[in-house]
């Protein structure tokens, strides 16, 4: 038996597609529905008492077609979540933190093709993470790291808002991330998250010995992550939703109970429950049917 479905449209608030033409082309699309506006030209949902997910997705997809619109399909039951877990670069942050590094040393046509390689999936990510590290031996990484998060680390936008408001309903928010320590902690506090998880570089007098504290934190060890986090809480994995950019968030992605896909690479995006490349971070908060008079400002 088909169950109640949940069909989300989201649009960057920068560019709010979500307008009156595109609702009435949605809701011709889905007769059956209930038109529910989130936020005025930006989010809106079409609840369904019972549906097949794919055949509303197809017919949803023909009526938004060409406009930049993102587009998700949930079962309606189960849509809040409490535990948020989150990956850092090219999610919450705009850039890769171990590239910016890279660039402050003077290693950036060394490291960046890795980076790219490995977020891809071309290649594996705890070795390529071993590989760049090993590269930063002998520099002294404090005064680059402080450079980097006051000059050159932007936020994605929401993404504030997204945590506030998730936090404020109760929601355990954690940073999980495959870069570094010196990176997680200080964005983590900047955003709102109750805790950051990432890797440690080694140093010595002062300067990086080229290796990573172990384990290293990659895919599966953001699965163990997410385990640990919910076994903490007494939650399942139902009850999780995880967002990522890159390979190494796959696993996590399928694990979660909501797995999101952010301006993903194309792996990243096949896999995942639902895609976001024209939202912001506040889309996290329109997929779990929160509308704008519940989202705190961050």
């Amino acid at each position: 038996m088909s169950s109640k479905l949940a069909a989300v449209l989201i649009a960057s608030p920068s560019a709010p597609a979500v307008d009156a033409s595109l609702l009435a082309d949605a809701a011709a699309a889905l007769p059956d529905g209930s038109l529910r506006v989130l936020r005025e030209g930006v989010a809106a949902e079409i609840i369904l008492r019972a549906g097949e997910p794919e055949a509303v997705r197809s017919a949803l997809a023909a009526a938004i077609a060409g406009r930049p619109v993102d587009l998700a399909v949930l079962p309606a039951e189960g849509r809040r979540k409490r535990l948020l877990i989150a990956d850092m670069d090219s999610t919450f942050i705009e850039q890769e933190c171990i590239d910016e590094l890279a660039e402050a040393f003077g290693l950036a046509a060394e490291i960046a093709p890795i980076t790219q390689r490995a977020m891809r999936g071309e290649i594996a990510f705890e070795p390529a993470l071993r590989e760049r590290a090993a590269l930063f031996r002998g520099r002294a990484p404090e005064a680059a790291v402080a450079q980097i998060l006051r000059d050159r680390v932007t936020f994605t936008p929401g993404g504030r808002a997204a945590v506030a408001t998730m936090r404020a309903a109760g929601v355990y928010a954690a940073l999980v991330s495959g870069g570094f320590t010196s990176f997680t902690a200080p964005v983590a506090a900047h955003l709102g998250f109750d805790e950051n998880r990432g890797n440690v570089l080694e140093t010595e007098d002062g300067r990086l010995t080229g290796l990573l504290r172990e384990p290293v934190l990659g895919s599966e060890a953001k699965v163990t992550a997410l385990d640990d986090l919910l076994g903490r809480r007494g939650l399942t994995r139902a009850d999780a939703v995880a967002i990522g950019d890159g390979a190494n968030d796959i696993p996590m992605l399928k694990a979660a109970g909501l797995g999101v896909a952010f301006r993903a690479k194309p792996a990243v995006a096949a896999v995942a429950d639902v895609r976001i490349d024209h939202g912001d971070l506040t889309a996290l908060l329109y997929l779990q049917g929160y509308a704008a008079d519940e989202i705190r400002d961050a």
